[in-house]
């Protein structure tokens, strides 16, 4: 059986591309180039499925139907770090015993991200 290698990209529509892409660099250090071509770091990715009711995806469950995760080094700073750059950052985060810990940003065009320290 032929298998995927990977995530090849993710794609989101925007109001205004250019200023998302900004945000996305800006704030979170994305460094992709002009064609969108970012070399991530190797590390571990989760593919999960959830109930389509769930909470977890913040308020706009109903209408945001997947949700980015980007693994980072130290959560605690990079939530300060997007906390001084004005971005709405959740208040909470949560830690799961031997997975790591979790915080959420809402990017400018209201969809929310996770942002995970693995274990």
């Amino acid at each position: 059986m032929e298998r995927v290698l990977g995530i090849g990209g993710y794609f989101l529509r925007a109001a205004d591309p250019a200023a998302l892409t900004a945000w996305y660099r800006d704030c979170l250090g994305l460094g992709a180039d002009e064609h969108g071509l970012w070399r991530q770091e190797t590390g571990p990715t989760v593919f999960a499925t959830f109930e389509s009711d769930t909470d977890y995806f913040g308020p706009r469950a109903s209408a945001q139907q997947t949700m980015l995760n980007f693994r980072v080094r130290d959560l605690d700073a990079m939530l300060a770090q997007l906390r001084a750059a004005g971005a709405d950052v959740a208040g909470e985060t949560q830690d799961m015993a031997g997975v790591g810990r979790f915080g959420w940003v809402t990017d400018p065009e209201g969809n929310r991200i996770e942002l995970w320290q693995p274990a």
